[in-house]
């Protein structure tokens, strides 16, 4: 058989493999207010970005808001256990895929931007930006807080913008950046501690480990608060040994 015909034979067996591969359906568990899981497998939602469960905000009162656990719920209350049907644009380093997703025939990024549950993630699409104003100007969600962008907050920028209609009270920003690695639980959903040993290593710790209450949550010392197992393993952490 000639070779450039075998390629093509070849091409055409794997071609609906490949198209079924960038399209994932099914019933949804909401996992974070970005992050949903599809048939088992953990599909991040594209063109957005959301606080994760750890992430504190400040309450239009200027207290301490869980907010990343609220815009979680919001989710969950509008669409788990509805059908996803989502459309991969791409994956993750990880390999984890990051998906464009409907549900009931709504573009589920859209209304979370809208609602104010996330924001317009502008480093890969400027799909929302419309959507984000429209939150913005209407107090929303988020905004009607104060809070600092989820990327920022991951990255922990001191030089971070404080957003939403809330004035922030002095020192409002130490607040918002060190909250997953205080000394207080950002929610009672993110209970597990996470440290780095004398090797290097990150240790996860559950609330019945024997040395819970032994790890001091400080800035310093690299520690950090989880909301799972899955998140803790997720950043590289394994769970402590006694």
């Amino acid at each position: 058989m000639p070779k450039p015909f075998a390629l093509f034979i070849a091409a055409a067996v794997l071609l609906p493999a490949v198209a079924q591969a960038a399209e994932i359906s099914g019933p949804g568990k909401v996992r974070d207010g970005d992050q949903v899981v599809i048939g088992g497998k953990l599909v991040r939602l594209a063109g957005i970005d959301a606080p994760s469960r750890d992430q504190l905000c400040l309450s239009p009162k200027g207290e301490r808001w869980t907010c990343g656990v609220a815009a979680r719920d919001a989710l969950a209350q509008h669409a788990d256990g509805k059908t996803f049907n989502c459309q991969v644009v791409r994956t993750t380093k990880a390999g984890r895929p990051v998906a464009k997703c409907t549900v009931d025939g709504e573009d589920i990024q859209q209304w979370l931007v809208k609602s104010g549950w996330a924001l317009s993630y502008t480093k890969f699409s400027h799909a929302y930006d419309a959507d984000e104003k429209a939150a913005r100007d209407a107090h929303a969600g988020l905004w009607q807080g104060a809070f600092i962008a989820p990327w920022d907050w991951r990255l922990r920028s001191k030089k971070t913008t404080i957003l939403g209609a809330t004035k922030p009270p002095h020192g409002a920003r130490n607040i918002l950046l060190a909250s997953a690695s205080g000394p207080v639980a950002p929610s009672p959903d993110c209970t597990i501690k996470g440290n780095v040993n004398t090797a290097g290593e990150c240790i996860y710790h559950k609330p019945t480990s024997r040395w819970y209450a032994r790890i001091q949550m400080k800035v310093s010392k690299g520690t950090r608060w989880f909301c799972s197992v899955e998140d803790a393993e997720a950043a590289g952490c394994r769970e402590t040994r006694r």
